[in-house]
């Protein structure tokens, strides 16, 4: 199996730790400066570089009464406590099992790890760079007089918000925890969902100033090797002063930028991750973002749920239809109605025909600028009402369309029918699970409409072709955007218009060229009565 994947020009090739980092002006300081034995000059450089801030402690004490030493941490980056308790008492008091041992200066630094400390997470360091990025991070570190190594000791406590149903993805049947700013615990929380040796969690530092750490997640012997290389390359190339969302990473590592269709699918949902990473994709998290981002995806990802594999195939098969014919109303169904206004009545019945001319007639200009205005009136009050605060926005929702439709139609700037066109299409819009995919119906709706006031209905055929030719053209990471109708797959088809019931399905999809592709045992055949 051969995956080739297109060639990214906006990252830049990797410069070996030249250029990154927190010395990347050419300070003093490097990645080969280690620590100094003077305990004032090293900790004198420290300052240097860290300045002068009022959140930084410095903490002086001896090490078991005799040996000089200081701690260094940010006061909002840990738990006091903790380095009351766990650091600075163990180490101010001799412990009973070595009062009547030597205690060389050659052999404190195993001493203090191994049988002092009540921490399970103490390492030496002797590299300058890394201790400074220790402390920014919200570790504590520990400097001896003497010793040309130090201690560093994970001690960050960073204020997190509780876990929550997710806001982008509601559903009625299934798990109701999302994902969270924190890193850590979004990884525990795949942790708990997949309790096997398989997954493999792999981070990385990125940004130059932010130093966010990213992790990317893969079930071992089911993920495509392949595909986990290339996400490694990917993210390994970016360099940028800051990441602040996954969507950050995405803008570097998507395929086609200039594409309006989402070739990487986020999500805030663990139970959707999981279920994403079990059929062989990878998936990509950045501290600071309560998102995760999929990779590869094809596009019919984007009118899924999670919700229709926890409920019966039956009802998820037609909540998947009703979406899907929604999402064809979102895109062509104005460019249908400016068509048939200007261009070919005659493929509406009769009296319908005669009801919309009589509700046109006091319209002043064409049915393309009647239905581009009122277009963009609903996208600015779309926008609006996003922005706006809950307890204000579902007000200006529902007053704001009732009035503003009303009030067009009665001054003459709307027909009646261009206002229930126009609701039904944005209706048909909500009904989209992912907001990228339907951003992207969206922004594709107006070339549509104007194609549609020119030429017609071969406007609108016109413009699907495109579409369509542009989707075909599309991978991501190397995988058919509109796998699996093209190319054409029996298996994959099974989860595409309709959701077939799992029993029926024991493949994971061929398109992602998994390493192990069953994840169904023996399948059970059930009779009329419900026995085996």
């Amino acid at each position: 199996m051969v995956v080739f994947f297109k060639k990214n020009n906006r990252m830049k090739k990797p410069d070996n730790g030249k250029g990154k980092g927190l010395f990347h002006k050419g300070g003093k300081a490097g990645s080969d400066a280690f620590l100094s034995a003077s305990l004032d000059k090293t900790v004198a450089e420290i300052q240097q570089i860290l300045g002068h801030s009022d959140d930084l402690v410095m903490k002086y004490f001896k090490v078991f009464g005799q040996y000089e030493a200081v701690i260094l941490y940010f006061s909002n980056l840990v738990k006091q406590d903790s380095i009351n308790h766990d650091i600075l008492k163990p180490l101010m008091y001799v412990p009973d099992h070595l009062k009547d041992r030597n205690r060389p200066l050659g052999q404190l630094a195993d001493m203090i790890i191994k049988e002092t400390l009540y921490h399970s997470q103490a390492y030496p360091e002797r590299s300058r760079e890394k201790l400074i990025e220790f402390i920014l991070s919200g570790e504590t570190v520990l400097i001896i007089d003497g010793m040309t190594e130090a201690i560093h000791i994970g001690t960050r406590n960073v204020e997190k918000r509780s876990l929550s149903q997710p806001e982008t993805e509601q559903i009625i049947l299934g798990p109701r925890e999302g994902f969270i700013e924190n890193i850590q615990t979004n990884l525990a929380l795949l942790r708990y969902r997949l309790p096997t040796p398989d997954l493999q969690v792999k981070t990385m530092k990125i940004g130059r100033l932010t130093q966010s750490t990213v992790a990317y997640c893969y079930l071992k012997g089911i993920a495509n090797e392949t595909v986990v290389q290339e996400v490694e390359k990917r993210l390994s190339q970016i360099d940028i002063d800051a990441i602040m969302d996954v969507g950050y990473l995405e803008q570097f590592i998507e395929d086609n930028p200039f594409s309006p269709f989402p070739q990487i699918q986020s999500t805030e949902r663990p139970d959707k991750t999981v279920a994403n990473m079990a059929e062989g994709r990878v998936a990509i998290f950045a501290d600071g973002s309560p998102f995760a981002l999929l990779v590869p995806v094809v596009f019919n990802q984007f009118y899924q749920t999670a919700e229709d594999y926890s409920s019966r195939f039956l009802m998820g098969s037609f909540v998947r239809m009703a979406r899907m014919l929604a999402l064809v109303f979102s895109l062509i169904f104005p460019a249908l109605y400016v068509s048939f206004i200007s261009f070919n009545p005659e493929l509406l019945p009769t009296e319908f025909a005669i009801a919309v001319a009589g509700g046109r007639a006091g319209v002043p200009y064409p049915a393309v600028v009647e239905v581009l205005m009122i277009e963009v009136a609903m996208e600015v009050l779309r926008e609006a009402t996003v922005r706006l605060p809950k307890q204000v926005g579902g007000a200006l929702s529902i007053v704001g369309v009732l009035v503003v439709g009303q009030a067009a139609v009665e001054a003459g700037l709307a027909s009646p029918i261009t206002v229930v066109a126009i609701a039904l299409t944005t209706i048909g819009s909500f009904a989209t699970p992912a907001y990228s995919a339907a951003f992207a119906l969206r922004m594709l709706r107006f070339p549509i409409m104007i194609l549609a006031g020119i030429f017609g209905l071969y406007g609108v055929v016109i413009g699907i072709i495109f579409i369509f030719n542009h989707m075909l053209s599309l991978r991501s990471f190397g995988v058919p955007y509109m796998s699996p109708v093209s190319p054409e797959n029996y298996q994959g088809m099974k989860d595409v218009i309709f959701r077939a019931p799992l029993w029926l399905m024991p493949k994971r999809p061929s398109f992602l060229h998994g390493a192990n592709r069953s994840r169904l045992g023996k399948t059970i055949k059930r009779n009329e009565f419900g026995n085996e």
